[in-house]
C-alpha cells in the first residue's frame, strides 16, 4: 500500500471534503422544518433547472457506471456500448411522462410512484405491490455503488470491508441529517471531477499509447482472438437483436426506478423537467468517452486485480488510471469513482425509505401519521437500506450483487403498464394490472433461470441474454430477457382487463381525474389544479 501513499491521501482529503458539505446542505437553502417528506425527501421541492441537472445527472450516471459500462466494452466489445443509445432515447421517451408526473404529484402531494398507482387505480393491493418491487430493485442498485468503491481501493491494495463500512456509516449520517440536499450539493463537485479526469483521459492516455487507430487494433486483435461468438469491435448476427432490445429495454425501465423519479419530483416547476430532459443528453457523450476506456485498457495491457485466483474486471478502469497517470491525479480519478458512489447512493436510499413510509407504513401501520412522523419514519428507514446495503457486500459474493441488479432491471420494468401507460389512460382495470405484473415477473425469472455464463461457471442468472432457442427457434441469437417479460406483462394485463370488464368486476375511483396535467405554469388551465394538493 506504501506504493499508493499519495493516491491515498488525495482520496480521502477529497472524500473527507464532500461529506463535509453533506452534513453542511441541511443548512443550504435552510427550510423552517425539515420534519416532512416534502423537504426530507425532495428537497422542498424547491429545486432549479442547474441543481437538477446535476442532482439527476448524478443519480443516473453512477459508481457503478463508471467501472462497469468500460468493464463490459473491455471483455465483450461493441455490446458493451448499449448505453449509449438507451442514454439517448430515454429522453425523449420520458419528456412528457415526467411532466406529466411531476404535475399530479405536485397537484396532489405525490412522494413516490406507487402514491401515484393508488390514486390513480384505487388499489392499495396495486400500489402495495409497486412499492415492493421498487424496493426490491433499489436494495442491489445501492449494493452496488459499494462495489465501485470496492474497485478503487483494491486499486490502492486495500482490502477489507472495514473502509467500506466507515465509508456507508458517513454517509448514512449526513443523508440522515440533510436529506435529499445533501446528495444534491455533493453532486456538484462528483460531476466535476468526472468531467476533468474522463476529459484528461481520453487526450492523454491515446497520446502514449499511440493514438485511436492503435487502440481499436489492439481490441479488435484480442477479439479477434477469443472463442467467444458474441465479443468484437463491432455487433454480429448474433447480438445485434440482444444489443436493440437491451437497449430499449434499459431505457424505458431507467425512470421507473424510484430514484430516478425522487431528483424529477424535486424540481420546482414543469419547466425545469422540459430543459433537463431535452439538455440530459450531453451525458451521453461522457458515457461515450467512458466506454471507450474499455478498448485503452486493452491497448495498454492493463490487468484487472485477482483474488482468490478470480479476476474482478470491475478494477479494470481504477488499474489503468493508476498505470497511465501521476500518482496525485490517480487519486484524483479514484476520488471521482469514490465520490460518483455516494450520491446515487444517497438518492436511492431516500427513495426507498419514502417508498416504504408512504405505501406501508402509512397505509397500513399508520393511516393518520402527521408529517413529521413520516419525516422520522424515513430517515430510520434510510438507515436500515443503507445497512441492507452494505450486508449485501459483506455476507454475499459481489458478483452475486451484479446478478441481482440484472435481475433488478426486469423486475422494475413490471411497473411500466401501471405508472407510465397509467399517467395517459385507466382502461386497464386493476386486476388486470396486477395479473399481468405477476405473470411478467415469473417469465422474467424463468428466463433469467435459464441463461448459463460459461465464462465463470454459471449455469444460472448468467445474464440477461436469453437464447431464443430456448423458445424452440433455430438460432444462435439471444435478446434481452426484460423485454420479452414486459411483453407477456402488458398482453395478460390487456386480456386480463377484457375479462375483468366482461364479468363487471368493479375498479377502484381515480382519484386524479379532474385536473389537466400538461397545463403549463401560466397556462390559463392551471386555474383549474388544486394547488393545496392532498395528501
Amino acid at each position: 500500500m506504501s506504493a499508493h501513499t499519495t493516491e491515498l491521501v488525495v482520496f480521502i482529503l477529497l472524500f473527507a471534503l464532500v461529506s463535509g458539505m453533506g452534513f453542511v446542505a441541511a443548512r443550504w437553502r435552510r427550510p423552517t422544518d425539515l420534519a416532512s417528506l416534502n423537504e426530507w425527501g425532495l428537497g422542498g421541492r424547491s429545486f432549479g433547472s442547474w441543481i437538477t441537472w446535476f442532482l439527476v445527472g448524478g443519480d443516473l450516471y453512477t459508481a457503478y457506471t463508471f467501472v462497469a459500462v468500460p468493464a463490459l466494452v473491455f471483455s465483450s466489445g461493441a455490446l458493451g456500448f448499449y448505453a449509449l443509445p438507451y442514454t439517448v432515447v430515454v429522453y425523449p421517451l420520458v419528456f412528457l411522462v415526467l411532466a406529466r408526473m411531476w404535475s399530479v404529484s405536485h397537484v396532489h402531494g405525490f412522494v413516490t410512484p406507487a402514491d401515484f398507482v393508488r390514486a390513480r387505480f384505487g388499489s392499495p393491493t396495486l400500489a402495495l405491490v409497486i412499492a415492493i418491487t421498487g424496493l426490491v430493485a433499489t436494495m442491489p442498485y445501492i449494493a452496488l455503488q459499494l462495489v465501485g468503491i470496492e474497485a478503487v481501493l483494491k486499486s490502492m491494495g486495500i482490502t477489507g470491508h472495514l473502509p467500506i463500512i466507515i465509508a456507508f456509516a458517513i454517509l448514512a449520517a449526513y443523508t440522515y441529517q440533510s436529506g435529499l440536499r445533501a446528495p444534491a450539493l455533493i453532486a456538484f463537485v462528483k460531476d466535476a471531477l468526472i468531467y476533468i479526469v474522463i476529459l484528461a483521459a481520453v487526450i492523454y492516455i491515446p497520446a502514449k499509447l499511440g493514438g485511436w487507430g492503435s487502440i481499436f487494433d489492439a481490441a479488435k486483435a484480442k477479439f479477434d482472438a477469443t472463442p467467444a461468438p458474441n465479443d468484437g469491435i463491432i455487433l454480429n448476427a448474433n447480438n445485434q437483436l440482444q444489443y436493440i432490445t437491451l437497449a430499449f429495454g434499459s431505457a424505458l425501465a431507467l425512470f421507473l426506478y424510484p430514484h430516478s423519479l425522487t431528483g424529477v419530483l424535486a424540481s420546482k416547476n414543469r419547466n425545469v423537467i422540459k430543459r433537463n430532459m431535452s439538455a440530459l443528453p450531453a451525458y451521453s457523450f461522457v458515457l461515450g468517452l467512458i466506454a471507450l476506456l474499455g478498448f485503452m485498457a486493452i491497448a495498454a495491457g492493463t490487468k484487472p486485480v485477482t483474488m482468490n485466483g478470480k479476476a474482478d474486471t470491475n478494477t479494470v478502469v481504477p488499474m489503468l488510471f493508476d498505470q497511465m497517470f501521476p500518482d496525485w491525479f490517480t487519486g484524483v480519478a479514484y476520488a471521482a469513482i469514490g465520490i460518483g458512489a455516494l450520491v446515487p447512493a444517497a438518492i436511492m436510499s431516500i427513495a426507498a425509505a419514502n417508498l416504504f413510509t408512504r405505501n406501508i407504513y402509512r397505509e397500513y401501520f399508520n393511516k393518520n401519521a402527521t408529517d413529521a412522523q413520516e419525516a422520522r419514519v424515513s430517515k430510520v428507514t434510510s438507515l436500515v437500506v443503507k445497512v441492507g446495503a452494505v450486508l449485501c457486500i459483506l455476507l454475499l459474493d459481489p458478483q452475486f450483487s451484479i446478478d441481482l441488479q440484472l435481475i433488478g432491471g426486469v423486475i422494475i420494468l413490471q411497473t411500466l403498464p401501471s405508472v407510465a401507460l397509467g399517467l395517459y389512460t385507466r382502461w386497464f382495470h386493476k386486476g388486470g394490472l396486477i395479473a399481468g405484473w405477476a405473470t411478467g415477473l415469473a417469465a422474467g425469472m424463468w428466463m433469467l433461470y435459464l441463461i448459463p455464463n460459461p465464462a465463470n461457471g454459471k449455469l444460472h442468472f448468467g445474464g440477461s441474454a436469453f437464447g431464443l432457442s430456448n423458445l424452440g427457434f433455430d438460432t444462435k441469437m439471444t435478446i434481452y430477457a426484460g423485454f420479452l417479460a414486459l411483453a407477456v406483462n402488458l398482453i395478460v394485463a390487456v386480456l386480463g382487463t377484457l375479462a375483468f370488464r366482461a364479468a363487471k368486476v368493479a375498479d377502484g375511483d381515480d382519484a386524479t381525474a379532474r385536473h389537466d396535467y400538461f397545463a403549463d405554469e401560466g397556462d390559463p388551465d392551471v386555474k383549474d389544479l388544486d394547488l393545496a394538493g392532498s395528501h
